[in-house]
């Protein structure tokens, strides 16, 4: 079946809910991994490493398949890839809250993040066929507000199933939030293809995922492994001939997964700071923070949850509010001014001590700043090239939006592991070798295990160590969220006329 010449103009309610519903299930997906982590791990056991997976796991298939995604719902259709997608994520759901296993809930969750990728393809390319006009525009803003409600509420809606009903409840509410959508929308949904679509650029898929899952096993196991031992060094090496690969793939390629000319447009470059910048200063903090607050402080989930409101419950309001700021000033001068906002916030945060309340007002400070690129983005993701190359622009967007996460988590679990055990080999007890374990690694599972994994070492020294960590990789954030700033003001500041027609500013 071909696309639909007038696709209705206003669209069917109960398919916006579907996707809408569909999207809900993604965020919840990141933040709940997050939270429910040191339950699991109390639970089920496992090494750091494995329970790190519970979240790496999702993001990285998540991540690296998305624009091929993309390209399988405009070849094959977009209720098939949008249906496939989400039965895959409320199956895998339904299976997670019974795994037995770390190691099985790992191989479950990049499981839904494959099919967290066909979903959200697949379901915003209905959207597009079936929205036209300010319907389409409307839509698509009600489906990052709904992002917006996952961010915000994911971790204490956890926090309150975990405390309630256990870890496993919160798999299972993703599959019947995931039911309800197959239920809602995919009877209703026009099939439609784009009849251009190119077929799956499978070289350029593999590279690029080989690479993104060699680099990510890399960080993850070089804290325990150290930096310098044959596995690490090889899977780097490995991650660099695969990236070197991908590229000279695309290049030659007549129908690339990846544009690599849309990069000759500066202000296009401009825009891959945004997301750079808000996983520095917001979206790791989703993971590292309750981690903190549950491992370390000894808070329970659902307290641990109601402290993120103070980072996450801003992008309810925020981003609409630079959506309607955008039409006065320069959306790219308004994303820079957040961006600083936010490393203010990190500076701030890094000063806070370990258990102590004041990390609120840090934490609001960094979600206020990190709300107004996030509400920008996405309409300038497709303002800043040729309208004709807008799809593809959007998709390289995504993709550098949720496989840099993914990296950037590993990334900083590494460094704030790196970090806390040169700390701790200051500190007066340390154990000293052959039993000396990976210490950082280990925090975020609960208090009751230091003895075990760090004999010799009181709590006192294991917080001042973690405090020092987590300072210098606050501090380290701002400075990467400050470079992005300052990338932004030279390349985005002034304002593109093709923004409102994108949707921002609506």
């Amino acid at each position: 079946m071909t696309e639909t010449p007038n696709p209705a103009p206003t669209g069917d309610p109960l398919v916006l809910g579907s996707v809408c519903l569909a999207a809900l299930i993604l965020p919840l997906s990141f933040s709940a991994g997050a939270v429910a982590t040191p339950a699991i791990g109390r639970a089920l056991g496992g090494s750091p490493e494995a329970l790190t997976w519970i979240t790496n796991g999702f993001m990285l298939t998540f991540g690296s398949l998305l624009m091929a995604a993309g390209t399988l719902a405009d070849r094959y259709g977009r209720r098939l890839v949008f249906t496939l997608g989400v039965a895959i994520v409320t199956g895998f759901s339904l299976a997670l809250g019974l795994a037995s296993s770390v190691w099985l809930i790992d191989l479950l969750r990049a499981g839904q993040g494959v099919g967290a990728a066909a979903a959200l393809a697949g379901g915003t390319a209905a959207l597009a066929q079936d929205f036209e006009g300010h319907a389409r525009t409307r839509a698509f803003s009600l489906l990052g507000t709904t992002f917006g409600v996952g961010l915000a509420f994911g971790p204490v809606i956890t926090g309150f199933l975990i405390a309630g009903a256990g870890w496993r409840s919160i798999f299972l509410v993703g599959a019947l939030v995931g039911a309800a959508a197959l239920v809602l929308g995919p009877p209703r949904m026009r099939e439609t293809r784009d009849p251009a679509a190119r077929s799956l650029d499978w070289p350029g898929t593999v590279s690029f995922t080989a690479m993104l899952t060699a680099l990510t096993v890399a960080v993850i196991e070089a804290p325990g492994l150290g930096w310098g031992s044959p596995v690490p060094c090889l899977l780097l090496a490995a991650a660099t001939l695969l990236l070197m690969a991908f590229v000279a793939i695309e290049s030659r390629a007549a129908r690339p997964m990846l544009d690599l000319g849309l990069f000759r447009y500066r202000r296009f470059v401009g825009v891959q700071m945004l997301p750079v910048a808000t996983c520095a200063c917001f979206v790791v903090l989703l993971v590292i923070l309750p981690l903190r607050f549950i491992g370390l402080e000894g808070r329970s989930e659902r307290e641990a949850g109601l402290l993120m409101l103070a980072l996450s419950a801003p992008m309810l309001v925020v981003p609409m509010a630079a959506a309607a700021l955008a039409r006065r000033v320069p959306p790219g001068l308004l994303s820079g001014l957040g961006l600083l906002a936010a490393a203010s916030g990190l500076v701030w945060l890094g000063f806070t001590e370990i258990g102590n309340r004041a990390v609120l007002a840090p934490m609001l400070l960094i979600g206020l700043g990190s709300g107004l690129p996030w509400g920008l983005m996405d309409g300038l993701s497709v303002a800043v090239v040729p309208r004709a190359r807008a799809g593809m622009a959007a998709g390289i967007f995504g993709t550098v939006r949720v496989a840099g996460e993914g990296v950037a988590l590993a990334l900083v679990s590494a460094t704030l592991a790196g970090l806390a055990a040169v700390a701790l080999r200051r500190a007066p007890g340390r154990p000293t070798a052959p039993c000396w374990p990976r210490p950082a690694s280990a925090w975020p599972w609960g208090p009751g295990r230091r003895p075990a994994l760090l004999p010799g070492l009181d709590g006192a020294a294991l917080i001042q160590a973690y405090q020092a960590a987590f300072a210098t990789l606050s501090w380290t954030l701002a400075a990467v969220t400050v470079v992005c700033a300052v990338a932004v003001f030279g390349l985005l500041a002034e304002r593109t006329d093709n923004v409102a027609d994108a949707g921002v500013g609506l």
